[in-house]
């Protein structure tokens, strides 16, 4: 699909539909140094300043990468020579480490029901027995070395009568469907998910027999899976 460059009155008429604005109106823009970012606020400038308004660019500086100060300066410096207001900010309290995109999203949406981030070997945690009402495994049951192993570690730590959630891709039995997973089965390494991954691949018969499936929309290529433990 060709791509049409965005002009100034085209940027206009996206605005307008986010009015009413007050008479001289003043924009934030959160800026990154990207490509991207610096369009948007050459943009907004060129939009504000014919109805006597402003814009202020925020930049960020994460602290993840030993350059990112330098980056976040460089944004300032060339925003200024642009003509746009700049603020620096700098981003306190997110530790370097595992599940680092978990947690800047926790932070980002002061998640306060997130009580903590653990990275763990989902095959044997560290959790005792009978820890959790409910344990969740998100796109996760295809990819671990074994799903059997990782069922019996998700019933360890649900108490008796909770409940254990998979959402998964699971290989269709019959039809179209079937024949295009087993063609890409032999390029599962590369994808990073089998796509012939079988149900009673991760529930031994017992618990097959009482699972409950159901198809998640909005095309039913991945499944809820139920189980009371």
């Amino acid at each position: 699909m060709p791509l049409t460059p965005l002009d100034g009155d085209s940027f206009a008429a996206l605005m307008a539909p986010l009015g009413p604005f007050e008479p001289t109106p003043h924009l934030a823009v959160a800026v990154s140094g990207g490509p991207d970012s610096m369009a948007l606020a050459l943009l907004a400038r060129d939009w504000a300043r014919p109805r006597g308004g402003r814009v202020t660019a925020l930049v960020v500086d994460h602290g993840l990468r030993p350059q990112a100060a330098a980056e976040a300066a460089a944004t300032l410096q060339r925003l200024g020579s642009l003509g746009i207001a700049a603020q620096g900010l700098a981003l306190a309290g997110l530790a370097h480490g595992p599940s680092l995109a978990a947690r800047a999203r926790v932070a980002r949406e002061q998640l306060s029901n997130v009580t903590a981030l653990q990275e763990m070997d989902a095959e044997a945690t560290t959790f005792p027995s009978a820890s959790f009402d409910i344990a969740v495994g998100m796109f996760v049951a295809s990819v671990v070395p074994n799903p059997r192993r990782l069922l019996a570690e998700m019933q360890r730590v649900v108490r008796p009568g909770g409940h254990i959630l998979f959402v998964n891709h699971f290989a269709a039995q019959d039809g179209p469907r079937w024949w295009i997973e087993r063609a890409m089965a032999p390029a599962s390494r590369a994808l990073g998910w089998h796509p012939d991954f079988a149900v009673d691949a991760l529930f031994p018969p017992a618990d097959g027999a009482v699972v409950q499936l159901s198809p998640v929309p909005p095309f039913g290529l991945f499944t809820l899976a139920k189980l009371q433990n």
